[in-house]
């Protein structure tokens, strides 16, 4: 029997809110996030992390340079991150997936605490586990809770699914017609070339684990499975 391969999903907290400002988590936008997920879930080849940032409801950054001090600030970002990864947890069961939803800060009413061996154990069970909290610790992000939880958990490959954004670029196309698409690229040359694919600690723990990142575009209905599925979408980083 082929073993399944382990992947990590690493959604942004954007992708979850809706047109409306006041909805930051819009329920039918998380219910087609889910059912992307269970798209590529059911392929019946993957044992599926997941990765949700916090900015659609709290920038620790943002709040920082405004003057917040910022570990308090990090710490209320960690919180919006297991805000929407219950969300997400709630979806994908709705659609009848069984999923765990683990996290690094201690809220044991809601969510298991992460531990590397659960959630392993987890995952060999055809669980989706949904990593809520970032590293528990201020000043990273949740690109580095990415390449973190990959490398600890033992997968090799990271789908960046980026909200409206197709692979990485030399520059900016949003600001520059001229910009130039990237199939490939690795990881050197991101962090040679200061490419803001994700940040630098990220990409570093990534290059130094052998950990590949695919980066595509989540609101292409589907792309998540083809992806998933060995598809060439994106940009492959390396």
């Amino acid at each position: 029997m082929t073993p399944k391969k382990r992947i990590i999903i690493k959604l942004s907290g954007e992708a979850l809110s809706g047109q409306d400002s006041m909805k930051p988590i819009d329920p039918l936008r998380v219910q087609a996030i889910a059912k992307e997920i269970k798209d590529a879930y059911d392929l019946g080849t993957l044992e599926i992390g997941i990765i949700v940032g916090g900015g659609n409801i709290w920038r620790g950054k943002i709040a920082s340079e405004m003057g917040m001090e910022r570990s308090s600030a990090d710490y209320m970002g960690m919180i919006a991150t297991i805000m929407n990864a219950l969300a997400l947890q709630n979806a994908l069961e709705a659609l009848g997936v069984e999923t765990r939803t683990m996290t690094s800060l201690n809220v044991s009413q809601v969510a298991e605490p992460y531990i590397r061996r659960k959630a392993i154990s987890n995952l060999e069970k055809d669980r989706i586990v949904i990593f809520g909290g970032g590293t528990g610790n201020p000043y990273f992000s949740t690109d580095t809770t990415s390449a973190l939880r990959a490398a600890e958990i033992g997968a090799k490959v990271i789908l960046m699914a980026k909200n409206g954004t197709d692979g990485v670029y030399d520059k900016d196309p949003q600001k520059h017609t001229d910009a130039v698409k990237y199939d490939s690229i690795t990881h050197h040359e991101v962090l040679e070339q200061h490419l803001e694919v994700m940040d630098s600690t990220a990409a570093a723990l990534c290059k130094d684990n052998g950990i590949q990142i695919i980066v595509f575009d989540m609101n292409v209905q589907g792309n998540i499975k083809r992806v998933a599925s060995g598809e060439k979408i994106g940009t492959l980083i390396y």
